[in-house]
């Protein structure tokens, strides 16, 4: 009777491998201190095999916004012409929602990381505008008709947006505990409530309210030909190390 030796453990995928390499590796020196090569050292990969898959050190952060942007756009365009438009939004915003919580552990590192680099908090500032455009672009095709359809369109994605990002961070503070779907849910109805034809009633948030700050005011100063990009930088890390 023969034996066999059990067979090795299969490697995670390449992008997989990358993206853990690159946290355990913030997590133990720093974002800025680690490197790329750092990065394909420890995965054990080359160069060219990381920008494959990422085109920065700061994408491999942020590994599945642009998929994540795809669905949305097709979910999106495979709406209904009658279907009430600020509820397909919201339900849009809820695939970014899932994305997260996927993985709450990685999601929560993430989150604690983009705090403390205020790089990264631009760069996400960037891909949540992506999103906030997709649900604009979408909205003025269906306000199309309207007098005020581009103004209600760009007003109602900067509001979903801002309230799903509301809930998220307050779950993402959270550790991950609590019921991210609830919160988003609860959210998203108060946008709901204020725009759609058939308005959603708001329930109860699964997360207790935050104290109010009456002394929470950030003063930047910054030169009158400063680019745009800094001023938020500024602001972004001032906010970072006030939360």
């Amino acid at each position: 009777m023969s034996t066999s030796s059990a067979a090795p453990p299969a490697k995670p995928p390449m992008r997989d491998a990358l993206v853990a390499a690159a946290f355990q590796l913030f997590l133990e020196r720093g974002y800025e201190q680690t490197t790329v090569d750092d990065i394909v050292a420890l995965a054990e990969v080359g160069r060219r095999s990381f920008f494959r898959y990422f085109p920065s050190k700061e994408d491999v952060v942020f590994p599945d916004h642009e998929s994540c942007l795809a669905d949305m756009t097709a979910f999106l365009a495979a709406g209904e012409s009658d279907e009430e438009p600020v509820r397909r939004v919201c339900d849009a915003a809820r695939l970014v929602l899932r994305m997260y919580a996927e993985n709450p552990a990685f999601s929560v590192q993430r989150y604690r990381l983009t705090r403390r680099v205020p790089g990264l908090r631009a760069y996400e500032l960037s891909v949540v505008w992506r999103y906030e455009r997709a649900l604009a672009a979408y909205l003025r095709g269906r306000f199309a008709g309207r007098p005020d359809g581009t103004l209600r369109a760009d007003v109602i994605a900067a509001a979903v947006v801002a309230a799903h990002n509301n809930a998220l961070r307050s779950w993402l503070r959270s550790d991950g505990k609590g019921d991210a779907e609830a919160a988003v849910d609860h959210a998203l109805a108060c946008v709901q409530s204020a725009f759609a034809d058939a308005p959603a009633r708001p329930a109860p948030s699964p997360f207790p309210p935050e104290s109010p700050r009456p002394d929470d005011v950030v003063v930047l100063v910054a030169r009158r030909d400063a680019p745009l990009w800094q001023v938020v930088r500024q602001f972004e890390a001032a906010q970072g190390e006030s939360r």
